[in-house]
């Protein structure tokens, strides 16, 4: 029998830990995800395939058995605490997953075998560069401003900074370093390049509520709007100690230089 750390789950998750730099914490368990009352009047924690905290993101790798009736997998003849077949709970199980995951406010993207090189049994073939670019496209998100805050937050996990829940609620990104913190406000690409940075940078502003020294602020932005974002004076910048970070079309993140 196949352990997990041998399994296509852990495979993809590896893949997944490679773009995204960070390690997942793997089959992780949340307070507020719980199962159907057992014996004893208990719930059991649901566990997740892979959770990236810094990314606020989780990953469930669903095999065939996920979306196919199999009976070795599903045992019709047993009941489960829910009442239903293991199928049945398992499909119940996945849609509380799609529910509640995102209503905490963390991202879920769900990946299937069909999605990568598979066989027709839903067995991955490997294929370690073709996997490796489909789940680059399958992670990336929709808008601009996601790609650059996703890029952004890689960046800084290769440098050692921590992302932390915000301060204020509105911010796009925050990170600790030891005693530093790093507020950033971030934008995608416009065809308001000019607006959308004077807006970035009042929003820092109004969330310069911290006199201590060690806060430090960025405006992060795309190739496209560096320009405009470093139209703020040098010398301004550094008073009101706010940093400009941008971020290229294939994924680099470069410090503006004064």
């Amino acid at each position: 029998m196949a352990t997990r750390e041998g399994s296509d789950e852990a495979y993809v998750v590896g893949l997944c830990d490679r773009i995204l730099g960070e390690s997942a914490l793997t089959q992780h368990r949340f307070d507020w995800l719980l199962g159907d009352l057992g014996a004893g009047g208990r719930r059991v924690r649901l566990p997740v395939d892979a959770y990236w905290p810094g990314h606020q993101l989780v990953v469930e790798y669903r095999e065939l058995q996920h979306d196919q009736q199999m009976p070795h997998f599903d045992k019709p003849d047993r009941l489960t605490v829910s009442g239903v077949h293991r199928g049945e709970q398992r499909a119940l199980y996945d849609a509380r997953r799609d529910e509640r995951i995102p209503a905490h406010g963390l991202r879920l993207v769900v990946i299937r075998p069909a999605d990568l090189d598979a066989d027709s049994r839903g067995r991955l073939r490997r294929n370690t560069e073709g996997d490796l670019a489909a789940l680059q496209k399958i992670l990336a998100r929709a808008s601009d401003e996601d790609r650059v805050t996703d890029t952004f937050r890689t960046w800084l996990l290769a440098e050692g900074w921590t992302p932390v829940d915000p301060t204020d609620r509105w911010t796009d990104l925050e990170a600790v370093r030891g005693e530093e913190r790093l507020i950033c406000e971030v934008k995608g690409r416009t065809s308001e390049k000019g607006t959308d940075a004077d807006i970035a940078y009042g929003q820092l502003l109004r969330r310069m509520t911290s006199q201590e020294s060690h806060a430090r602020y960025a405006v992060v932005v795309p190739s496209s709007s560096a320009e405009a974002a470093a139209r703020v004076p040098a010398h301004v910048r550094r008073l009101l100690r706010i940093d400009v970070y941008e971020v290229t079309d294939d994924n680099r993140v470069c410090r503006l230089t004064d």
